[in-house]
């Protein structure tokens, strides 16, 4: 599949998708005669597994890492459970300060 054919079938960017194969989280295309990038169907998932993991909250950086232990041949669940741990640990900490600034800005509005 051809760069604008990938952009378009996952609902992202050719831009994008440059900066993921430049930042590791893709692997390299293979290149036409021309010289157009040519990807795998696979990329697809792959793909799909950056937004979902975007989407709960981890960095590229710790998607990249899960990417490599799976490219490695080994199971990242360990790894994957242990991000999201952490993740569920931030969120609760930011739920609790959350809270006290609303108890805050409430008391603030009673005030006025």
């Amino acid at each position: 599949m051809r760069i604008g054919e990938v952009a378009l079938a996952a609902g992202t960017t050719t831009k994008t998708l440059r900066f993921y194969e430049d930042a590791g989280l893709l692997p390299q295309a293979e290149r036409t005669p021309a010289g157009y990038r040519d990807y795998d169907v696979g990329v697809l998932d792959r793909l799909d597994f950056i937004r979902r993991g975007q989407a709960a909250g981890l960095t590229l950086a710790q998607i990249r890492q899960v990417l490599q232990i799976r490219d490695g041949g080994q199971a990242p669940c360990q790894h994957v459970t242990n991000l999201l741990a952490s993740r569920l640990e931030d969120l609760d900490q930011q739920i609790a300060q959350l809270q006290q600034l609303r108890t805050t800005v409430a008391d603030l509005r009673d005030d006025a």
